[in-house]
């Protein structure tokens, strides 16, 4: 076995933090936490974790702004927690680069398997390549070019940054051309055995179109009352 992953837990309420501690202690998981936002950066600059699970309301530095810094210079995977379930602070959170987002009280089990899906889709998008490459490891549709070994994405050879949620879910779209995803069917190709909201879909289709229009691109359409599909012919 590798060494374990390590998760850093930033909120200022010691009581959560030994909870979700515990619990990921349990998981096998090795843990370190923060107080605060500013604690939480100053440990991300110390040793930079396998992922970060991160309370949306901070004195000091709040989540947003610390995932904002982080993001500076890392890709490094986020769960936001929030004691508001508001739609427009879910979708902000999953927009500044997010990888889901739990909503306080939540069941320290379930906050376990989010951790783990989002730390498989991680790995599997940073396994190193085998010493003979294969044309499965390169998809292409168009001026769209996903790098399966390096986690990459292009746009007419322009870099597009992403997160590992939506790196998966672009994947899943560009794997069927032409086909009509449902969002439980995205949800089931991008999140796993883990339940989420439709909304969550939603925020990150609407990230990664943000992203390929700064870029020059439109990647996915919508199909009305159904989902959506890649939107390059």
């Amino acid at each position: 076995m590798t060494e374990r992953a390590s998760i850093l837990v930033v909120d200022d309420d010691p009581h959560l933090r030994e909870v979700v501690g515990f619990a990921l202690t349990q998981a096998g998981f090795h843990v370190e936490q923060a107080s605060n936002g500013r604690e939480g950066l100053e440990q991300v600059r110390r040793s930079v974790p396998s992922l970060i699970v991160l309370d949306v309301m901070m004195p000091e530095m709040d989540g947003l702004e610390l995932c904002r810094e982080v993001r500076r210079s890392h890709e490094i995977p986020i769960v936001f927690l929030s004691s508001r379930d508001d739609e427009v602070d879910r979708i902000l959170g999953l927009e500044m680069g997010g990888d889901d987002y739990i909503t306080k009280p939540f069941s320290p089990r379930e906050l376990v398997a989010r951790i783990k899906a989002v730390l498989r889709r991680a790995r599997a998008t940073a396994s190193p390549a085998p010493s003979t490459p294969s044309p499965s490891q390169v998809l292409r549709r168009g001026p769209l070019r996903l790098d399966l070994d390096l986690w990459r994405a292009y746009w007419n050879e322009r870099e597009v940054v992403l997160t590992v949620t939506e790196f998966h879910l672009l994947a899943a779209l560009l794997r069927a051309p032409g086909k009509a995803f449902t969002r439980d069917e995205l949800m089931t190709r991008v999140y796993e055995d883990v339940v989420v909201s439709d909304r969550t879909i939603d925020s990150h289709v609407r990230h990664i179109r943000q992203k390929f229009a700064s870029a020059g691109g439109e990647v996915i359409q919508t199909v009305h009352g159904l989902g959506y599909r890649l939107a390059i012919p």
